[in-house]
């Protein structure tokens, strides 16, 4: 049975290091300083609703229904995977900001340009 590696010593709490592969079935070993994968520092389930994203090219009502949660639960999961990746999330916007910048596109007081400008401004 192969174990998942701790995200960290448990003794200290400092990272780890692998320094030896073996294959099982030739029983080579390889020894050295190996790069841990940047998604080892991901839990079991965080790991299963990343390839569930993956495999449904980022579709968030999939994600639900697999996981059997609210939309607003899938956002706080993957927020808290994208943290813990060393990433920020996105700050959400105010969706009444969004339809009416959608709104004001689909009269044409603005172009996709302007849109596109907006939205990044307001999420700046």
């Amino acid at each position: 049975m192969i174990h998942r590696s701790p995200e960290a010593c448990p003794v200290c709490g400092g990272e780890l290091v692998i320094r030896e592969l073996e294959c099982p079935s030739c029983e080579v070993t390889i020894r050295g300083s190996f790069e841990t994968c940047a998604f080892s520092v991901l839990t079991g389930t965080q790991l299963q609703m990343v390839k569930i994203f993956l495999k449904s090219r980022g579709n968030l009502k999939e994600l639900e229904r697999e996981f059997s949660i609210s939309y607003p639960t899938v956002r706080s999961r993957l927020d808290e995977i994208v943290r813990k990746l060393g990433f920020t999330p996105e700050p959400d916007l105010d969706p009444k900001f969004r339809e009416e910048l959608l709104a004001r596109l689909e009269r044409g007081e603005i172009d996709a340009d302007e849109f596109v400008r907006k939205l990044d401004d307001a999420a700046a």
